[in-house]
């Protein structure tokens, strides 16, 4: 790593810079991995965060999703203990699935500063490692597109059933049939109330210009390949385009997802979204319940795949034709979920008219 270049770490809102260090690796993560020299605590940046001064010292408050708590507290308290401990100062914790707030005292201020500090960066780290539990989403399961999707499915069986790999549990659920923008992890109902507060925003900011207040209408049609080899295929999905030519889909999804990012809500995997509709997914073969969003995410499955030979059907139906769908909102929809109609439950949903 060039020392003059370091990379730069984004942690609610601010950008610190990552110092060249010896790295280690340690078998139990949940017991932390920082150190702090005795001089550190004046280091720490102190206008992030409200730190407020109190009869016995100063006071700092965090607000950190219950789920999250164990990695403070780390196996057998080993990492409270020596945070307290290293900047001379008090965390109270609520109790295990209880919503609240960490509220972190101490005599000096430097040394509440960089309690908090350090907090942010450990909950940081463990967030990233946490499964998405939500995904921004266009809801592709109207009728006349699943009825097109399970003719291509019988006539892809029909013709291509011989060829490795392919067979019935590759597909998609017709009624879950959609779009993914972006995924999120949102740990407690207060996070999903800011992700939905941040849709409405962005409906009011940009979606309304962009799409004039009505639905988009947008064709499917024909099918791609993830990967670079078409003979082992894991995702096959069908492509979609604006009827009228424009980019406003496009422009709708990069704006969101830009939006999400900058919030905290979402990482940046890409410099713009790759609007696909996933019709077929090795990963469905272990676990038909499984939506495959990790084509966008760049998240690596442990489950073990099986590639399929994607050649035929990629020849044979190159230009098939799903349909036409009038859009006409994005969903904040939950993963391994299903409503009355056998979408994902919606958490949230910005509308377009």
């Amino acid at each position: 790593m060039d020392v003059l270049r370091p990379p730069l770490i984004r942690i609610g809102g601010r950008v610190y810079r990552k110092n060249l260090i010896q790295e280690q690796s340690f078998p139990r993560e949940e017991e932390g991995d920082f150190c702090a020299g005795p001089g550190d605590c004046a280091d720490e940046p102190c206008d992030a965060f409200v730190v407020e001064k109190t009869q016995r010292g100063f006071q700092c408050w965090v607000e950190v999703p219950s789920p999250l708590y164990k990695y403070i507290i780390g196996k057998k308290g080993e990492t409270k203990k020596r945070l307290e401990t290293e900047t001379r100062t008090s965390i109270s914790i609520p109790k295990p699935g209880v919503e609240g707030e960490i509220v972190i005292t101490g005599q000096h201020r430097s040394g509440v500063v960089s309690a908090r500090t350090r907090i942010d960066v450990l909950l940081d780290s463990f967030r990233k490692k946490q499964p998405f539990t939500h995904f921004l989403s266009f809801a592709l399961n109207q009728p006349a597109l699943q009825e097109k999707f399970l003719q291509f499915k019988e006539e892809v069986l029909e013709k291509c059933s011989k060829d490795h790999g392919v067979s019935s549990s590759l597909f998609q659920n017709p009624a879950k049939l959609h779009l993914t923008l972006g995924t999120l992890v949102l740990l407690n109902e207060q996070e999903i109330q800011k992700a939905c507060d941040l849709l409405q925003r962005c409906k009011e900011d940009f979606v309304d210009q962009i799409t004039g207040g009505q639905p988009l209408t947008v064709e499917v049609a024909g099918v791609e390949y993830m990967n670079d080899d078409p003979t082992m295929t894991d995702v096959l999905y069908a492509k979609v385009h604006m009827k009228d030519g424009s980019d406003r889909l496009q422009m709708v999804a990069d704006q969101l997802v830009e939006r999400f990012v900058a919030s905290g809500l979402m990482l940046k995997e890409w410099d713009k979204v790759k609007l696909h509709a996933t019709v077929m997914n090795t990963l469905f073969r272990k676990d038909p319940t499984e939506e495959q969003n990790n084509t966008m995410t760049g998240k690596s499955s442990f489950k073990e795949r099986e590639s399929f030979n994607g050649q035929n059907i990629l020849k044979l139906f190159k230009n098939f034709y799903f349909g036409e769908v009038q859009l006409n909102s994005v969903r904040l929809s939950q993963r391994f979920s299903s409503d009355a109609s056998g979408y994902y439950a919606t958490s949230g949903q910005l509308c377009f008219s």
